[in-house]
């Protein structure tokens, strides 16, 4: 958390994608339902992207503290929780507490863990709250507490568009192991339904173009829903290309190794990863395949607890084995997000930092603004955020030419800035070390 915090605070984390929960939350309960401002400047809702309407928990909560810091406080926290019901399950199933504690610390240092509870480059995401959400549902299922299960795996399902049908494998899980067969298949029948409808149904219908916006990722395996069962049908290859690469290869070992393949003995269990795997190793954008990044949400869970449940089976002594898994994982969890720290703590204090917090304080609430991407996850709290070079009906621009997100854009975002510097129905209120604010003077100015 400590991490987190810092990183926010010296202006790293930026619009994609703290803003992006940010303005949502803000505006819904400023009266408009889950509205944000896209990059291309247009207000739109964010279900249109994807469904996680799980960020309206957080609506009342910004009445009281309207800042970003909330959600990336939050999201810490409640990934670290995920230690209780790993803790619990492992108690149970293997008898004993050192057992227990060795895979509750393996659950916190498990790199893909780390990264849901904070990425350094993109901060919160409702996501990653399925993580320890999935490992309670799993707590209360294998102790046929079907009421509190029911509540978290509903909970659960608000956390983004295929988490429900990740849900639905532990009815699977559920029917075999415990022979409920009609809550179980039921389950999974409720959370297919539920992604299906997301897909479907609830994106398309939001999403300006009326199509999911992200299709382009999966075009070498149809593209659509509807396109992936044709290609099934008619190329099935075209999914081994897409997903047998090297690079993919080793996202996955990453993953799954660290537990020392106990999950192997837990295979229905483990079903529920499928869906994300699926869409991460289908998909064209490498970031889907790289640990660091929240895209594991959907798989984390299932492997710990999969893990646990397989350990049980085995005829080994279980703090051994479990001290072994732990020594896996903190080899792995050398690769942490932690180790911006060691960039981050030196920019506490720093000139820099002073600049950029002096310009966004600058900034009046609730005005229309435009900013560059890490200045503009500080200033989401309102109706329209523009990230710059796009100006719109923005009042204010504040501007960071040292953004390292721009990348090769930066030539254009400068010819850009130097226009509205230029420009006289513009005035500039601030100006140092590439560090820029302007305002747009009245109209009769």
């Amino acid at each position: 958390m400590f991490a987190a915090v810092v990183n926010y605070l010296v202006f790293r984390s930026g619009r994609v994608d703290l803003a992006n929960m940010v303005q949502p939350i803000w505006n819904t309960l400023h009266g408009h339902f889950l509205e944000t401002t896209t990059l291309s400047g247009r207000q739109e809702d964010r279900l249109g992207f994807h469904v996680d309407p799980f960020l309206l928990v957080f609506v009342p909560v910004f009445w009281l503290w309207p800042s970003p810091l909330l959600l990336v406080v939050v999201q810490a926290l409640v990934v670290a929780s995920g230690a209780l019901p790993v803790f619990w399950l492992a108690r149970k199933h293997l008898g004993s507490p050192r057992a227990a504690a060795h895979f509750a610390f393996a659950y916190l240092l498990y790199p893909a863990t780390q990264f849901n509870a904070f990425t350094s480059t993109s901060s919160f995401h409702s996501v990653a709250v399925a993580v320890p959400l999935v490992l309670y549902a799993v707590w209360f299922l294998d102790e046929d507490r079907l009421v509190a299960f029911s509540a978290v795996a509903l909970l659960t399902c608000t956390t983004k568009e295929e988490i429900p049908l990740a849900v639905g494998c532990l009815g699977v899980w559920y029917a075999v192991r415990r022979g409920r067969r009609l809550f179980g298949f039921s389950v999974f029948a409720a959370g297919l339904a539920i992604t299906a409808f997301d897909f479907l149904w609830v994106i398309p219908h939001f999403s300006p173009t009326g199509a999911d916006p992200f299709v382009g990722r999966y075009r070498a395996v149809g593209g659509t829903p509807q396109g992936m069962a044709h290609t099934l049908v008619t190329d099935p290859l075209a999914f081994v290309h897409a997903a047998a690469t090297w690079h993919k290869g080793l996202y996955v070992l990453l993953l799954l190794g660290p537990f020392l393949g106990c999950w192997l003995l837990e295979p229905l269990l483990l079903l529920g990863a499928v869906p994300d795997l699926a869409i991460n190793l289908l998909s064209s954008k490498s970031d889907q395949t790289w640990i660091s990044y929240h895209w594991t949400a959907g798989i984390v869970p299932f492997v710990v607890a999969a893990s646990i449940l397989g350990a049980s089976r085995l005829r080994a002594d279980a703090a051994r084995l479990s001290l072994g898994v732990l020594a896996v994982v903190g080899v792995t969890a050398i690769y942490s997000p932690i180790l911006v720290l060691a960039h981050d703590l030196p920019a506490l204090g720093s000139a820099v930092v002073a600049r950029q917090q002096h310009a966004v304080g600058l900034i009046p609430p609730r005005v229309p603004v435009s900013g560059s991407i890490w200045l503009d996850g500080h200033l989401a709290e309102r109706r329209v955020s523009y990230t710059f070079p796009v100006v719109g009906k923005a009042r204010w621009i504040v501007v960071d030419v040292h953004d390292p997100n721009y990348g090769a854009k930066i030539a254009l975002v400068k010819r850009n800035l130097r226009r509205y510097e230029t420009n006289p129905r513009w005035r500039t209120v601030f100006a140092s070390h590439g560090v820029v604010v302007l305002h747009k003077r009245a109209a009769n100015g």
